[in-house]
C-alpha cells in the first residue's frame, strides 16, 4: 500500500487551505503472526544457508542429484529498468534483488552462458524423438525450435505467435525466451543444489515434492505437424482445422490440442517456454505457478517454503527470517512496520528516509504525529502557529506572506489589500476578483449601468468602466437603420448607414440587395430589374428598358431612344451606330436602303 500525501494551494497569497497528510499504514505487532503449518519435517529446525560451497561445487562439476544443469550469468549485468543508473547486478545476500538498484534479478539482462536444452534445465532424460540438436536449432536461426518439424513447418508455427515472443537469434524474442526460462523454471524449484535457504530437516520434503512433480505433473509438449481431423482448441474453444499443426500435451492425452498461441500458463498467461508445462486439475501451468498451488513461496528469496513455520504479511508469504525492513534488513517479525511503495520499512528507517521536516522546529514529523501541509511545507500539529501572535492555526482560516503563515486577524492588519469598489479590506478566505491591476470583492464587481454583480460571467471594459454584455450592447452596439435592432454580425453599409443584410432590400419588390447589383432613386435602393421597369428609358425598337452599370451607351434622337444593338436599318438590319441614317416615320434606314425605297 502506497502512502499518499494530499496537498493544496490557493489562488492568492491571502488565503490558506490546510491539509492533513494521510499517514502511511502502520502495522502493529499482532498483524505479523508466525504461522505454523504442518509439513513433512520434524521439529522446528534451523535456517541453513546453502549454495556458497556445496552448490557451487555441484554446478561446477556439471552434475546434481537430479540431473539439473543451469548456467545463468547475472553478476554485473545491466538493469533493464534503471538503465545507466545501475552499475550492474550485484546479488543481495538473500533477497532476489540487486544490491545496487533494488530492482528484481529478472529485471536485469540475465543470460545463459551456454545453449539451453530445456531437458537439461529440468532434469528430464534426453528423448531423441522430441528434441532438436543445438546445430539444427542455430542453423534455423533460433535459440529454440519445436522438435521434429521441417523448416517450413517451423516458420508456420512461429508465424502464429506474437512477433516479440519468437526466439529468433539477436531479437527481443530471444531475450524473452531467456527471461521465461528463468521465471517459469526457477532453478531453486528444480534441484536441491540451487536452494540456499532450505532447512536441513526439510530436504526430504523438497525431494519428495520434486519427485512427485516430475512423475505426475511435469512434461514437455510437442507440435503435431498435421491434425487428422478438425477439433476444438482446449483453451479458447476455437477451431483447429484438420491438416493444421497444433500443440499436444501428453499428460492430457493425444486427443487434446491447442493453438500454438493458446499453449499458455493458466496463472501468468505467458507462453509456456519450450512447451514445458505442469498439469493440475485440468489446467496448464508453468512450473513456478504449479509449485505455488502446492507450497508458499518466500517473497524475498523466491524459494518455496517447506518449513512448518513461516510469516504471512502484506498478503504474501515469507521465510521467518526474511520478512525484514527494505532499508536496513532488520527483522520485522513481531514489530511495527510501515508500507511505502509496496515495501515494508521499520519505523526508524521510514522516519529517516521519508518523514517530512517541520517548518517550525525543523524536526522530523514521525509516524505517530499528525502532519499538516500547506504549499509543500509541513508542520507538527503543535507547531502550526501564527508567526505574529503565536495562536494555533489548526482548523482556523489563515493567510501566508513571505514564507510565513498568519491568523486571519494578524494577516488583515498587516497585509490585507482593499477593494476598488467599496474600499474595504479583503479578509483572509474572502473571494477576490482581479482585472488589470484592480481588485474587487465578488459582490462589488458590478456593471456600471445595471449595477448587477458580474461574478465569473463575461464582461466588456470601456473607458475605465465595466459593462455586462447586455448593457454594453444596448449602449454601444450598431443598430440597423431600418428595424432599429442591434447588428451583431454580417451587416452592410449604404450611404454611411448600417443595415442588417436581411433588411437591405429593394424598395419595390423587397428582394435582398446584399451582394447584388442595385441603384437608387430619391435615396431609395432598387434592384436593377425594378429600377429599369420603373424609371429607365425604353428602346424604340424592342420596347425594353435601357439599363446597365457604369454609364451604359445608347442612341438618342429627338424623343426616341435605342439600345446600341437595336439601332439598325429597318431593311438591311445593318448597325447604324456611328453612321448616317434617314428616318422614315417610325423606322430608320441606312442611306442606301433609303435611296432604293425612293426609286
Amino acid at each position: 500500500m502506497m502512502m499518499e500525501e494530499a496537498t493544496a494551494s490557493t489562488s492568492g497569497s491571502s488565503e490558506g487551505i490546510l491539509v492533513v497528510v494521510e499517514r502511511p499504514l502502520v502495522v502493529e505487532d499482532l498483524v505479523v503472526p508466525l504461522v505454523r503449518v504442518q509439513s513433512g519435517g520434524d521439529g522446528d529446525g534451523e535456517l541453513v544457508t546453502r549454495g556458497d560451497e556445496d552448490s557451487e561445487n555441484l554446478v561446477a562439476a556439471g552434475v546434481s542429484p537430479w540431473g539439473v544443469l543451469v548456467h545463468e550469468v547475472d553478476e554485473g549485468q545491466p538493469c533493464l529498468t534503471c538503465k545507466d543508473k545501475c552499475p550492474g547486478f550485484s546479488p543481495h545476500l538473500w533477497r532476489k534483488v540487486c544490491n545496487n538498484c533494488k530492482c528484481p534479478r529478472e529485471s536485469h539482462d540475465v543470460y545463459h552462458e551456454e545453449f539451453v536444452n530445456v531437458r537439461d534445465r529440468i532434469g528430464i532424460k534426453p528423448d531423441p524423438s522430441n528434441q532438436t540438436s543445438k546445430e539444427k536449432t542455430l542453423q534455423e536461426g533460433y535459440s529454440w525450435v519445436p522438435p521434429g518439424l521441417s523448416s517450413a513447418k517451423i516458420e508456420e508455427y512461429f508465424s502464429q505467435l506474437p512477433n516479440h515472443k519468437v526466439p529468433r537469434l539477436g531479437t527481443p524474442g530471444e531475450k524473452y525466451r531467456d527471461r521465461q526460462l528463468i521465471v517459469q523454471l526457477p532453478k531453486q524449484d528444480l534441484a536441491l543444489a540451487y536452494c540456499k535457504f532450505l532447512e536441513r530437516e526439510c530436504q526430504r520434503s523438497f525431494e519428495d515434492f520434486v519427485n512427485a512433480r516430475n512423475e505426475i505433473a511435469l512434461d514437455i509438449g510437442y507440435v503435431r505437424e498435421a491434425l487428422e481431423k478438425t477439433q476444438e482448441c482446449f483453451k479458447c474453444g476455437g477451431v483447429l482445422p484438420s491438416g493444421e499443426l497444433a500443440v499436444i500435451a501428453p499428460k492430457f492425452g493425444e486427443l487434446v490440442a491447442w493453438h500454438p498461441a493458446c499453449f499458455v500458463c493458466a496463472a501468468c498467461q505467458e507462453l509456456l517456454v519450450d512447451l514445458t508445462y505442469c498439469a493440475k486439475d485440468g489446467h496448464l501451468y508453468c512450473e513456478r505457478h504449479y509449485a505455488e498451488t502446492l507450497k508458499p513461496r518466500c517473497s524475498a528469496c523466491d524459494e518455496l517454503i517447506f518449513s512448518g513455520e513461516y510469516t504471512k504479511a502484506m498478503n504474501k508469504d515469507w521465510h521467518s527470517g526474511h520478512f525484514c525492513c527494505w532499508q536496513c534488513d532488520e527483522s520485522l517479525t513481531g514489530q511495527r512496520y510501515v508500507l511505502r511503495d509496496e515495501h515494508p520499512y521499520c519505523v526508524r528507517c521510514y522516519e529517516q528516509v521519508f518523514a517530512n521536516s517541520c517548518e517550525e522546529c525543523s524536526k522530523a514529523i514521525g509516524i505517530d504525529s499528525k502532519d499538516l501541509s500547506y504549499k509543500e511545507k509541513h508542520w507538527h500539529e503543535a507547531c502550526f502557529l501564527c508567526s505574529k501572535c503565536r495562536v494555533s492555526l489548526v482548523d482556523k482560516p489563515f493567510g501566508s506572506k513571505a514564507e510565513k503563515v498568519y491568523c486571519a486577524s494578524c494577516y488583515d492588519a498587516a497585509f490585507a489589500s482593499r477593494c476598488d469598489g467599496c474600499g474595504e479590506i479583503f479578509r483572509a478566505g474572502t473571494k477576490k476578483m482581479e482585472y488589470k491591476g484592480h481588485q474587487w470583492h465578488d459582490k462589488c464587481f458590478c456593471c456600471c449601468t445595471c449595477k448587477n454583480p458580474i461574478g465569473t460571467r463575461s464582461f466588456i471594459p470601456r473607458d475605465n468602466d465595466i459593462y455586462c454584455t447586455t448593457c454594453y450592447e444596448e449602449k454601444f452596439s450598431t443598430r440597423c437603420i431600418k428595424c432599429n435592432q442591434i447588428i451583431s454580425s454580417g451587416g452592410v453599409t449604404y450611404r454611411n448607414e448600417p443595415w442588417h443584410r436581411e433588411c437591405f432590400t429593394c424598395t419595390n419588390c423587397s428582394s435582398s440587395l446584399a451582394g447584388q447589383r442595385f441603384t437608387s432613386r430619391d435615396e431609395k435602393p432598387y434592384c436593377a430589374e425594378c429600377f429599369g421597369e420603373l424609371f429607365a428609358k425604353r428602346c424604340t425598337a424592342c420596347s425594353k428598358p435601357i439599363t446597365g452599370i457604369g454609364g451604359t451607351r445608347f442612341i438618342s434622337f429627338e424623343d426616341r431612344n435605342w439600345h446600341n444593338d437595336c439601332f439598325i436599318c429597318a431593311m438591311c438590319n445593318n448597325s447604324l451606330v456611328g453612321k448616317g441614317f434617314i428616318t422614315d416615320g417610325p423606322e430608320i434606314l441606312c442611306p442606301e436602303c433609303a435611296r432604293q425605297k425612293l426609286m
